[in-house]
């Protein structure tokens, strides 16, 4: 077996390349010239990824870095994430594609085309207008890894809301700290959640945290679990009988590039949780970017998989906002990715 220490060595130190065909690397998204590209004029190039989006109102300006470490960027542009995401992809003629193949724990399944996601996204932005809820109020997003999750997040965006999503195993202290701190009006959540095997509960979580929340007025509940759950009249609601009774009819506005879209805390290992502010034009741009460039993603023909919790910021790129925005078709599963398997 050798020195323990001696055999980590040899996994820091690897040095094998895993070289791609010359037909893989000829039909790749990004080449060489690309790179030159960049490096000759960073702000035209970016620019040009902003382009493959679509802009309600053209931005005049790429980037202002007169205020470091404050970047803001695409200035004077107007555009929405929601419609960029689900909306264009769907007038374009693709309504039928499968956006999302979604396979809970236990074994039960979705398909999801973005005609459905539309619906779906409309309907919970109603809901959310229902609840008088307006433009920059904050919400507060608990949920498993189920398509509800993905329908709040855009439904936020649609309706310029920005989203603060908590990882489902966060503690309702956690939770506390982040809808505080946000000053959330809305907190969503599940009755639970399947995880390795059983169901957990989840509400009872949001219960605890909520003691305390002073800007929260309403809950909004997804039956998931059938778990037992307490309940505040007045406060809690069944998502089942709000959203799903809304028009699936609803026309997005345009907000400004550096509106903001959602708020990331960081772990708080190390001291009080840190919300990471992310706005909409320059975000959308990088992650849709980065994921047609990284994992050389061609819509329509490709099945992608980011096998990340929605509640971290690689979920929300590369499951929600990066592959949506270049039409994707993805895989979403409740669990995790050992389990039951």
């Amino acid at each position: 077996m050798g020195d323990p220490s001696q055999r980590l060595d040899n996994l820091l130190t690897e040095s094998r390349a895993f070289p791609p065909s010359g037909a893989f690397a000829a039909q790749a998204n990004v080449t060489g010239a690309l790179y030159d590209q960049a490096d000759a004029d960073w702000e035209a190039f970016w620019a040009q990824q902003a382009h493959r989006l679509s802009w309600h109102t053209d931005f005049e300006q790429v980037l202002d870095w007169s205020n470091p470490p404050f970047a803001r960027w695409f200035l004077g542009g107007k555009l929405n994430v929601a419609y960029n995401c689900v909306d264009r992809h769907v007038e374009d003629g693709h309504g039928e594609q499968v956006a999302f193949h979604w396979e809970g724990e236990p074994g039960d399944t979705r398909t999801i085309t973005y005609a459905d996601l539309r619906r779906e996204v409309c309907k919970t932005a109603n809901a959310l207008l229902a609840l008088g809820l307006r433009a920059g109020d904050r919400v507060a997003i608990q949920l498993p890894m189920i398509p509800e999750a993905v329908f709040a997040m855009l439904a936020c965006a649609r309706l310029g809301m920005p989203h603060s999503v908590v990882f489902g195993g966060f503690s309702a202290e956690s939770l506390r700290q982040r809808v505080n701190d946000a000053q959330a009006k809305l907190v969503i959540t599940a009755d639970g959640q399947y995880r390795r095997g059983s169901a957990a509960p989840l509400k009872a979580n949001a219960d605890e945290a909520l003691r305390d929340t002073p800007t929260v007025r309403h809950v909004l509940v997804v039956k998931r679990t059938d778990t037992d759950v307490g309940w505040t009249e007045g406060r809690d609601l069944w998502w089942h009988e709000l959203v799903d009774s809304q028009s699936d009819q609803h026309v997005c506005e345009p907000f400004d590039s550096e509106h903001p879209l959602f708020i990331l805390y960081t772990s708080g290992t190390t001291g009080k949780p840190k919300g990471i502010l992310h706005t909409c034009g320059g975000y959308l741009t990088h992650c849709a970017y980065t994921h047609h460039a990284v994992f050389d993603h061609k819509a329509g023909q490709d099945v992608y998989w980011c096998t990340a919790d929605i509640g971290w910021v690689t979920g929300h790129s590369y499951i929600v906002y990066g592959p949506l925005a270049n039409r994707a078709t993805s895989i979403m599963y409740e669990g995790t990715p050992n389990t039951p398997h």
